[in-house]
């Protein structure tokens, strides 16, 4: 596993178990055809980006094994949804659904959120997902987190105005973290700070292992304005 990391994430695809058969062969056939290439330009539309019409595009930053990724993308046919997550057997898992159920309205990036996020032109997305990340518990680590001002400036010029950004934690030290560097940050209002999920929220089996062991969730919504 590469310990490099860059603007608070590590890069390059992660391994893990070793993937069932189906999975290999989702990898191997269906993912080429979903992944991003940030070595191209960005289109100046990145509605291009999707083999169907969409209107508007999201952004879920560790998508794990895609459960609420694929839900969105079922929920919202219209707008396109790029997934990041460089662990080979989430990337398994939600390529494996997306191939089965033909899934027209999501693209694929495997390597550290930081490169997709320079890559990205400015004001072209309307909301970021940050869900349940490494929380890197112990206090000496808490400067490797995601959330940084150097990344709340990656998502702030990323987001349109009015644009949201959502973060979600079991760890209540993190989202006190989040709390204070996005306050301190400026460009982000905000609008909410609950331990009720959104209303269009699917849960996550990472939400639910935190419920049965008894943590439970803090659900922030920001706006660019």
């Amino acid at each position: 596993m590469s310990e490099q990391r860059r603007g608070g994430s590590f890069f390059g695809r992660r391994k893990g178990k070793a993937l069932r058969p189906g999975q290999r062969q989702a990898i191997e056939t269906v993912l080429p055809k979903l992944l991003i290439d940030v070595g191209e330009p960005a289109p100046e539309r990145l509605a291009r980006l999707f083999a169907i019409a969409v209107e508007a595009i999201r952004l879920e930053i560790g998508f794990g094994g895609g459960e609420h990724l694929l839900n969105a993308a079922r929920m919202n046919p219209g707008t396109g949804f790029i997934g990041v997550e460089p662990f080979e057997s989430g990337l398994a898992k939600a390529v494996t659904v997306i191939g089965r159920e033909a899934v027209q309205n999501i693209r694929l990036y495997d390597q550290d959120a930081a490169l997709i996020l320079d890559w990205l032109p400015p004001a072209s997305v309307a909301r970021i997902d940050l869900l349940f990340p490494d929380p890197w518990p112990k206090k000496r680590h808490w400067k490797r987190r995601f959330v940084s001002q150097r990344n709340l400036d990656r998502i702030a010029r990323c987001l349109i105005s009015g644009g949201e950004f959502r973060f979600a934690t079991d760890v209540e030290s993190y989202a006190e973290w989040t709390r204070e560097e996005v306050a301190k940050h400026g460009r982000l209002t905000s609008v909410r700070d609950s331990t009720e999920p959104w209303e269009d929220w699917p849960g996550t089996r990472y939400e639910a292992k935190a419920a049965r062991a008894g943590r439970g969730t803090r659900y922030f919504s920001f706006r660019k304005s």
